[in-house]
């Protein structure tokens, strides 16, 4: 499985961007795809998921209400909404995939090679 991010760019606080990940080389709807960042100098951390089959999500306490999971199954896309970014959303924006929903977000099978989001005045 190949997954591709896009997306990534310098936004202003209080912006919003949306990111791509492409999932190519398997059967879609088998996964579990998490969105993943990481910051300059801290640990990865899982932003949320979502299950392709039935399209049930869960977030991140940091980014609840702020970020949306969603996927195209035809396009074989799930999509990254960020709304009211903030500085500290800075990060390397990393998907994963992984065809079990329990593996989120330590064990993760497959990754892309992420994009970034810079959050700057």
């Amino acid at each position: 499985v190949q997954l591709v991010e896009s997306g990534g760019g310098l936004v202003q606080p209080g912006g919003s961007l949306r990111l791509s990940c492409a999932v190519s080389g398997g059967t879609f709807d088998d996964y579990t795809i998490g969105w993943f960042r990481q910051a300059p100098g801290k640990e990865r951390e899982g932003v949320g998921r979502i299950d392709t089959r039935d399209g049930m999500t869960e977030y991140a306490d940091s980014v609840k209400g702020r970020f949306t999971i969603s996927r195209d199954n035809a396009k074989n896309m799930v999509y990254l909404y960020m709304n009211s970014l903030k500085f500290e959303d800075t990060a390397v924006y990393y998907c994963a995939a992984d065809r079990f929903y329990a593996d989120y977000p330590y064990n993760m099978d497959y990754w892309g090679k992420g994009t970034l989001v810079s959050v700057s005045i």
